[in-house]
């Protein structure tokens, strides 16, 4: 028997409000913004001897809008009042820009310049800001166009937060939203609460509990600080294993351990993890799974792992400093897609051939695994599905015997808060169609 789920089509979704024109792809935007200074060629004349009128040939005429004027003045010498010095000392980039057009896009800017307080520097230096990130600022305030790169989009967000420029902030927020998957999401998760945006944030957990191993045992989960660390731990609805967690744990450690220069000693381990370490629920894991793990760490002291062993066996259990209640978890749900089922003879078989089916969702979901028959198949690992795009699912199995089918299937079925749309797919080749057939449920979490 195999079983498997595969997008049919990838499509990238920024929104585009406001009249904002964004440019960006799921991983990488189309055009990157790079340190160009621009070259405006000076006006020429000449005589029109009919009317006598003189012609100017110019920039300001080849330009008709005042967007495309205003566009080609982002980054340029040509009449800058002022120039940034943007980054850290070494790494520093030198951006002219134009007084009066930042003032209208940002109220900190108008502060900046024409405020009581203004300041009348020809320089300014900003060595918290990315240099990348602040022509993307100021090529937003100059256009309206946005260009967002993966890379960038964090430091950007910081950008625009710190000038009070909302919409971009925005489309920051909406590109994480949509390249968010288990990888990034305790990153991500920590940046949210960071910037104070709690719709991100509320994404970020949907992803972090539904995809939790894969979202602790990535390489973001070690970068995040302890204080996100602590609140993922304390977490009571994490799809994962606590002998899991504890493994990401002591990852974490020894990566913090590098950050601050120590060596990754259990003191120093223990040290960087401080009430961290008993968030984890070490009593939950089997005994079997404590004996082959944690029992075996080095961060753990005799004195605990011994108590720990008195508690799983002993009538009388010692008091642990850990919590000792398993995690609720996510409670899967189930989309029925038919209304009825029959068993008949010589109705249905297997016969080793490919029973397949295509959906899609209206907001993310998770796919658990699949109801084949009087049967469920769980997936490894939960798969992140996204809203408006057509997914293939198939199954294969095979045998002698008769199979029961589902009848009267349906083309849109409502599950909670989520949509369903199902259509046939040419990867069926048992039959296998919206109306009937196999695949009758899909298990899911949203």
């Amino acid at each position: 028997m195999a079983a498997e789920l595969y997008p049919v089509s990838t499509q990238t979704n920024i929104p585009n409000s406001n009249g904002i024109v964004v440019t960006a792809a799921s991983k990488k935007s189309i055009v990157q913004v790079t340190q160009t200074i621009t070259t405006v060629t000076a006006a020429t004349t000449q005589q029109n001897i009919k009317n006598n009128n003189v012609e100017t040939t110019s920039w300001q005429t080849s330009h008709p809008t005042l967007r495309e004027r205003n566009a080609l003045m982002f980054n340029n010498e040509l009449m800058a009042d002022v120039h940034f010095i943007v980054g850290p000392p070494g790494e520093s980039q030198k951006v002219p820009a134009h007084k009066y057009v930042l003032a209208v896009g940002s109220s900190v800017f108008g502060a900046m310049f024409y405020g009581d307080l203004a300041e009348g520097e020809s320089e300014i230096h900003i060595p918290d800001v990315e240099p990348a990130a602040f022509l993307i600022l100021l090529k937003y305030m100059y256009s309206d166009e946005i260009e967002l790169e993966a890379d960038t989009v964090l430091a950007t967000l910081y950008a625009a937060k710190k000038y009070i420029v909302p919409a971009l902030a925005k489309a920051c927020v909406n590109f994480l939203e949509t390249s968010l998957e288990a990888k990034n999401a305790c990153v991500l998760l920590s940046q949210s609460r960071l910037f104070e945006e709690p719709e991100l944030t509320q994404r970020c957990w949907e992803v972090i509990d539904a995809q939790a191993e894969l979202a602790l045992l990535s390489e973001g989960f070690c970068e995040i600080d302890r204080p996100t660390l602590e609140i993922i731990l304390t977490r009571e609805t994490l799809n994962i294993k606590e002998a899991v967690v504890f493994e990401a744990v002591l990852s974490w450690a020894v990566a913090e351990c590098k950050r601050r220069g120590l060596a990754p000693s259990s003191r120093n381990k223990r040290s960087v993890l401080g009430k961290a370490l008993y968030l984890v629920r070490v009593p939950s894991m089997t005994l079997q799974e404590f004996a082959d793990g944690a029992a075996q760490s080095d961060i753990l002291t005799l004195e605990e792992t011994h108590k720990i062993f008195l508690w799983y066996t002993a009538a009388n259990k010692p008091d642990l400093g850990f919590p000792l209640g398993r995690r609720k978890g996510l409670s899967p749900q189930r989309c029925h897609r038919f209304q009825s089922s029959a068993y008949r003879s010589n109705q249905w078989r297997y016969r080793g051939r490919c029973d397949s089916i295509q959906f899609a969702v209206d907001r993310r979901i998770f796919i658990a695994g699949l109801g084949l028959s009087t049967f469920s198949v769980w997936f490894e690992h939960p798969v992140q599905v996204e809203q408006d795009t057509f997914y293939t699912v198939s199954a294969v199995l095979d045998g002698n015997e008769l199979s029961y089918f589902g009848q009267e299937g349906m083309t849109e079925v409502q599950c909670g808060k989520v949509t369903f749309q199902f259509q046939c797919s040419s990867d069926s080749t048992n039959g296998t169609g919206v109306q009937g057939g196999q695949i009758p449920e899909l298990v899911f979490y949203a």
